[in-house]
């Protein structure tokens, strides 16, 4: 990890968050193209005016190398980095803390401090980059009278080597705790890439991706952190558990799958072997324009069931578009890239162009080429084909995509509801959850806060269905925020279940989605994961409240 100083209630690096020219620069534009009223201009909180509960736990002399109760070391692991999070956080409600933050150095380290856990019901909460926007690193165990002594968020971020590189099979033994660029540069060591983009990937960790089966930048084929487990290692209180690693079996239900998912619920994920790749050196990008959403779905669609399989084919519509500066004429936009290891792919975007043009599509910029074929190709850096930073509207748009989360401190600085929610339906159901989600937020937006903002994009396709994400914005009154923002987020949780939608496409379910999840799932499959979570965690201290009540 880097050595700057995290902003311990928001998102990111504490010293990127905006001065307060910058600030009322966002607070004119959202007045002025939004039409929202006068914002405020609240200052930050500071760690040192922050007061948390006494801890309840006494740490024993056999883990207190690695285990503190320090206020801050508790601050900090408090909370994940969903818009609740940083509401509490900005108004310095640290209630919530944990009792104790554990760093273990290693397995056994991990499997002493479950032991004791489990002989002192103390709930246990994996924590890795704490990026959770679900409320899967939060824990209030009391809240439902389980009678547990306390809460203890395990820090796995010391467990962060790459342990072994198979260049023969293309694959990495790679530790739970290591974030993406600490992934990078370790396996750019021997010319490969683990090639898996979230937009937290500065600070979320290989564990956090497979415990809550991240989705990433790609649209097509590796959507999400599952399409790259070859095996998984777990520390559980029950003993430790390890898949055979293979690159596919028929043998039963997979276990590998009951851990991807698995939110802590079963144990602390240690280690996995994942597939790798080289860097692409062939890529093709193309942004094309839409004056109507429909024809830019149906465009989308065709492209995903003609098997081209782009790196990146992302649909904005037209506020999504604006609110991203990628195109301020209303236009919605179809960002396509695609790439390869092996051979050119300029066929592969002519021939999606060709099918989006046949819908309606504007090519406003001649696309760009990239390959060891060409004499003038450059480096586009390390995800060139799910876009790149160097200009025109797919740049525009990824630097948007990485930056999108630090706007969220400035905007809950100028009390604005800032959320974001994502699904993913067939292409079928898609119209109408649209239709419904689109009415309801905006009509409990203006409910609850008189007015609000709506944008849409697709950040994954598949032949089947799109994976549509919202954003929203609306203006709040502070200290009412999350008074005003439950009754928008129930909005569109309903609107997305009752439309055949899943409640959460690669956010996972943690704490806040878990009642539309047991909508979503068979009562008999759920009965199977607790049958699970038994065998695993006996005595129920597992991140308990997270994926399971």
């Amino acid at each position: 990890m880097s050595d700057r100083e995290l902003s311990f209630w928001g998102w990111g690096h504490a010293d990127r968050f905006p001065d307060d020219e910058e600030r009322r620069e966002l607070k004119t534009r959202l007045e002025g193209m939004l039409g929202f009223p006068e914002r405020p201009l609240l200052d930050p909180p500071t760690i040192d005016a922050v007061s948390i509960p006494d801890s309840r736990v006494r740490v024993p002399d056999r883990l207190s190398g690695f285990v503190s109760t320090a206020t801050e070391d508790r601050v900090r692991h408090t909370y994940g980095k969903a818009y609740r999070d940083l509401v509490r956080g900005f108004h310095g409600d640290f209630d919530a803390a944990p009792d104790a933050v554990a760093e273990p150095a290693d397995e056994a380290e991990i499997a002493a401090l479950l032991d004791w856990a489990t002989e002192e019901r103390v709930a246990v909460v994996p924590y890795g980059g704490g990026t959770s926007v679900v409320g899967g690193v939060e824990c209030d165990p009391d809240g439902d009278g389980s009678g547990y002594a306390g809460v203890v968020s395990l820090d796995v971020r010391a467990l962060d080597a790459v342990l072994e590189v198979d260049p023969h099979s293309r694959s990495a033994r790679i530790q739970a705790g290591a974030t993406g660029p600490e992934i990078r540069d370790q396996l750019a060591e021997h010319g490969l890439q683990l090639r898996h983009y979230p937009q937290s990937y500065e600070f979320s960790t290989l564990g956090g991706w497979i415990a809550t089966r991240a989705g990433g930048h790609f649209a097509t084929v590796y959507t999400r952190i599952d399409d790259f487990v070859e095996n998984v290692r777990m520390v559980t209180p029950a003993g430790t558990v390890e898949t055979r690693r293979l690159p596919g079996s028929g043998a039963g239900p997979d276990p590998d799958k009951l851990v991807l998912g698995s939110e802590g619920a079963f144990g602390v994920i240690t280690e996995a072997w994942m597939e790798v790749q080289p860097r692409p050196p062939y890529r093709a990008r193309a942004s094309v324009h839409f004056g109507d959403f429909e024809a830019a779905v149906d465009a989308t669609r065709e492209i995903a069931q003609a098997r081209l399989y782009p790196a990146n084919c992302r649909l904005l519509d037209r506020n999504e578009a604006m609110l991203n500066e990628v195109a301020m004429d209303g236009s919605h936009v179809l960002v396509l890239g695609f790439e390869s290891t092996d051979h050119p792919v300029e066929d592969g975007l002519a021939r999606a162009i060709a099918i989006a043009e046949d819908h309606g599509g504007d090519l406003p910029a001649e696309p760009s080429y990239e390959g060891p074929h060409l004499e003038d190709s450059d480096d586009a850096g390390e995800d060139g084909g799910a876009g790149d930073d160097r200009g025109g509207s797919e740049g525009d748009w990824r630097s948007a995509f990485f930056e999108a989360p630090y706007q969220f401190n400035t905007l809950v600085s100028l009390g604005v509801i800032v959320d974001t929610f994502e699904t993913a339906v067939t292409w079928d159901g898609f119209p109408a959850l649209h239709e419904a989600v689109t009415e309801r937020v905006t009509a409990a937006m203006d409910e609850q806060c008189g007015t609000g903002f709506l944008a849409c994009r697709f950040t994954h396709v598949y032949e089947d269905g799109p994976a549509p994400y919202y954003t929203l914005l609306a203006p709040a009154d502070p200290g009412r925020e999350l008074e005003q923002w439950r009754p928008i987020k129930a909005a569109a949780s309903d609107a997305i279940e009752e439309h055949g939608g899943t409640i959460t496409h690669h956010h996972a379910v943690g704490r806040v989605h878990r009642d539309w999840y047991e909508k979503e799932t068979p009562a008999e499959y759920r009965e199977a994961l607790r049958a699970a979570k038994e065998a695993f965690d006996p005595a129920g201290v597992m991140n308990p409240g997270a994926l399971l009540d």
